[in-house]
């Protein structure tokens, strides 16, 4: 059987590329679940996340994907060590800018941080973002959003 091309009438119907996300976002599911309401929501308009599992497990994860809506959440593997489990965020950020929030941070993810390309945002938190890293994770985002522009 020998395919047919489809008439030059449908031309018109195809899909223009969509961008890709600005930013990517990588925490622990209990972060998000504890920001204000519609924060996580305005945060994906123009990044994704991952999350790293935490002492909630998979029942936190199932919770963060309801609140949002999501049928899907991606999930970071875990390590056995903090420095490979580093290096696990670093390559899931790839090219793109990273909000990466964490308890702590080593030295060799510090240093990456400053010394690649693109920008990358690290937050130093335990538990739920206060108002103000909030407000920082909003300008980084802001910011991105105009260099796309």
């Amino acid at each position: 059987m020998t395919a047919v091309a489809p008439p030059r009438s449908y031309e018109r119907y195809r899909a223009c590329p969509v961008p890709g996300p600005l930013f990517r976002l990588a925490c622990a599911p209990a972060v998000l679940a504890a920001a204000p309401d519609g924060w996580v929501a305005t945060m994906l308009e123009e990044g994704e996340i991952a999350v790293l599992a935490d002492d909630g497990g998979l029942e936190a994860i199932t919770a963060l994907a309801h609140a949002l809506d999501l049928v899907t959440v991606p999930l970071l593997r875990a390590e056995q060590t903090a420095d490979q489990q580093e290096a696990t965020v670093m390559a899931y950020a790839g090219s793109k800018p990273l909000v990466w929030i964490a308890a702590g941070f080593g030295e060799q993810a510090t240093e990456w941080a400053h010394e690649r390309g693109p920008m990358t945002l690290l937050v130093e938190s335990d538990g739920p973002l206060t108002d103000d890293e909030h407000k920082r994770v909003e300008r980084f985002a802001v910011i991105l959003g105009r260099q796309a522009e």
